[in-house]
């Protein structure tokens, strides 16, 4: 029977909130914001969860969260890197699942349904992504910010997470990109992308499944907790 990882990246900081207090330790609903996607991954099927914490915060992690939930499935507390693909790839180095599914900490309101979708998809193909389709009308423009094209929304995703992929054919992407330049990597797929280890399928979201990151961002985050609470 295969076997899942989730590794849940929680090293960010409290600079676009406009806070001192780092994002993922900011209360919603009265509780931490890392505390939702923590919770749901620990009653999901998931085997194990590898959390990724800033240096310095792994011991705090562990009494605040682990120790206070009592969080059974977090096998490893790990520091993470600089930029986002170095804190995945010290995660990814703990994981000892079949597969993995990377998830962002500030993406407080994922459902067990959409992370069951992805473990079931990810045995399939491989690589996947949790995304939406796009709603808005998308306009490209020039550096002088004058329209040059409508694109097509109709073959538009926004992407999410958690991104999940067959473990060992992530660390053999990593290897091959990361002998060659990691510059422009903004999520977990570019690198299978990047690596020519592709496809990679789109398996579809939720548009509550938002990534807490703005102060404008915990208001819709109290409506959406408001909102499954049913208050």
């Amino acid at each position: 029977m295969s076997t899942y990882t989730a590794i849940i990246l929680a090293g960010g900081s409290g600079k676009r909130m406009g806070s001192d207090i780092p994002k993922q330790y900011l209360k919603l609903g009265g509780k931490p914001l890392l505390y939702y996607p923590l919770m749901t991954f620990e009653h999901s099927k998931i085997d194990e969860i590898i959390l990724v914490v800033a240096e310095g915060e792994e011991e705090y992690c562990r009494k605040r969260f682990v120790e206070a939930y009592g969080l059974t499935k977090v096998k490893a507390i790990v520091a993470g890197g600089k930029e986002r693909y170095d804190s995945v790839y010290q995660g990814l180095m703990q994981a000892t699942g079949d597969y993995v599914l990377i998830h962002d900490g500030a993406r407080a309101f994922i459902t067990e349904e959409i992370i069951h979708n992805t473990m079931e998809e990810v045995q399939k193909c491989h690589a996947c992504i949790v995304a939406v389709p796009v709603k808005d009308t998308i306009k490209q423009a020039d550096s002088n910010q004058v329209v040059t094209a409508t694109v097509d929304r109709s073959c538009l995703w926004s992407v999410q997470t958690p991104q999940a992929f067959e473990r060992e054919l992530l660390v053999i992407s990593y290897k091959k990109v990361q002998e060659q330049s990691m510059e422009g990597i903004t999520d977990d797929a570019m690198i299978v992308e990047r690596a020519g280890n592709g496809p990679v399928k789109v398996v579809l979201g939720s548009y509550e499944n938002i990534k807490i990151t703005t102060p404008e961002d915990m208001v819709y985050g109290e409506a959406i907790l408001a909102h499954r609470q049913g208050v």
